[in-house]
């Protein structure tokens, strides 16, 4: 029954389908793994055995009846705890919400049921998902399942770790500045983060309830998964206009263009010389482009010319505090871990580098928000995402690290992590290889590559085209069947 819980989604809803298992069955497996190992890694933080149990024995049911709910049709998986889930407790790691019941389903929990998805519990992530570690004054913190004294990542701790340790096959996710990205490449699993405004964000927490919706750029939902395959089908079912939220565009799916691996255009880089990178991250996606470029590929080390890497950190950042000013409530809670985690930023790691993650410059906006500097800040962001545009348009994918370092040491929030010797400042080691492409709107497939000498994940950013993300994991499935692999974390 171990091996069980680690099918991919497609195997198991397969399985289902041709009652070659139970749903009764699979869901048995994943609450014995629950029970055996949620207990140290903190990954899931609501629990929702009884209708879960109520729902796997009626799917089993309705397929005798020959019955078919749809291509999820009994598999029992978690969300992340920013997600609104009808009768089922919601806190997004945020104390005032501790006893919030939603009256409807997300948009996106609802697309997943609708396709006969159980959701099974609720993951355990950072307050308000605003960490690049999953803590929160609800929940202990999350631990990495390949080193508990290691962190996870953030804000989505909760569902990588889960994913990792078979707690749960699929997994919903967010992502604002890396939110999905840096827990996937800590944890050794997979993950898509869409294009800006593929996916509806309705019953997403920030914002919290009762509060107007602010954050309307930036903002994605995707998934989590331990295969490219299930990435595709969970993004299929959750993306696409919503009704209820009318600045998702009705933009259809796009058609993979199938080409070979052979006949690829792929760029890559290994670092920027503002962000130094851990030179095992740097070793192992030279290794990848190399062995890619023996397949025939054109691969080709790349970045792109006159990238303003300090200007886009300045206006993300801007746009950035003009969402959460409104977004999120101003109270001691939030107040108590935001301003310790900006004076360490300011004042943590080398100076040189401080100037770029120098969080300082946001106390004007954060204290005396101005309608005209948004606008100039969505400007200034809508010439970014041309020029990504632009330069991305002669490449199939571009790859990238996810992160400057692999799963650091619990510490707190702000703490400059020290990389091959040098001191680097906390939110730019955490997310400045993941806030671009937040910033522009890009998708992003995140593989794992390697482990380092420690143990612990390497994984990839793989970058592609805005509005392509069938191509994108067309091609991040290709790349994966070549240089990345699903492992389980020792002892699960």
């Amino acid at each position: 029954m171990n091996d069980l819980i680690f099918f991919s989604a497609c195997e198991l809803a397969q399985m289902i389908r041709d009652r070659q298992v139970l749903a009764v069955e699979v869901l048995d497996a994943q609450l014995a793994q629950i029970v055996k190992h949620n207990s140290k890694l903190n990954a899931i933080c609501t629990l929702d055995e009884d209708r879960a149990r109520q729902r796997a024995k009626q799917a089993d049911e309705a397929l005798a009846r020959g019955e078919n709910w749809g291509v999820l049709h009994g598999i029992s998986m978690t969300v992340k705890d920013v997600f609104e889930t009808v009768g089922l407790r919601t806190t997004s790691g945020y104390r005032p919400l501790k006893d919030y019941i939603p009256q409807q389903d997300a948009t996106v929990v609802g697309r997943l049921k609708a396709a006969g998805a159980i959701i099974l519990g609720k993951s355990n992530l950072a307050r308000l998902a605003g960490d690049f570690q999953s803590t929160n004054s609800l929940f202990p913190r999350v631990n990495n399942p390949w080193n508990l004294d290691y962190t996870s990542g953030g804000s989505s701790g909760g569902s990588a770790a889960a994913i990792a340790t078979g707690l749960s096959p699929l997994e919903l996710g967010n992502d604002f500045g890396g939110s999905m990205r840096q827990p996937a490449h800590f944890c050794g699993v997979y993950s898509l983060k869409p294009t800006d405004r593929r996916v509806s964000t309705r019953g997403h927490i920030p914002e919290v309830p009762r509060m107007p919706k602010c954050i309307r750029q930036m903002m994605t939902v995707g998934c989590f998964a331990r295969s490219v395959e299930d990435l595709r089908l969970c993004f299929s079912l959750i993306a696409g206009a919503d009704p209820l939220q009318p600045d998702v565009p009705p933009v259809p799916l796009d058609t993979p263009s199938e080409k070979s691996l052979s006949s690829l255009r792929i760029a890559w880089m290994n670092g920027l010389d503002e962000i130094p990178v851990a030179l095992e991250i740097q070793e192992a996606i030279q290794t990848v482009a190399q062995t890619l470029s023996q397949t025939g590929a054109e691969v080709q080390h790349w970045i792109p010319k006159n990238l303003d890497l300090a200007g886009m950190f300045q206006i993300c950042n801007q746009v950035t505090a003009f969402n959460n000013v409104y977004a999120q409530p101003s109270d001691w809670e939030i107040a108590r871990g935001a301003l310790p985690f900006m004076y360490r930023e300011a004042t943590q790691g080398e100076k040189s580098l401080r100037k770029l993650s120098n969080l300082s410059q946001l106390f004007p906006t954060l204290l005396n928000p101005k309608l005209k500097d948004y606008f100039e800040a969505l400007t200034e962001r809508d010439r970014f995402i041309v020029q990504m545009d632009q330069a991305l348009e002669p490449w199939d994918v571009w790859l990238c690290p996810v992160s400057a370092t692999s799963a650091f040491t619990h510490r707190p929030t702000g703490t400059a992590i020290e990389i091959d010797g040098r001191k680097i400042p906390y939110g730019l080691a955490s997310g400045g290889y993941t806030m671009p492409f937040a910033f522009t709107g890009h998708p992003v497939v995140v593989i794992p590559i390697g482990k380092t000498q420690l143990g612990l994940p390497i994984g990839m950013q793989i970058v592609g085209k805005r509005w392509r993300e069938m191509e994108l994991l067309a091609i991040a499935q290709r790349i994966d069947q070549v240089v990345g692999r699903f492992q389980r974390p020792p002892g699960y």
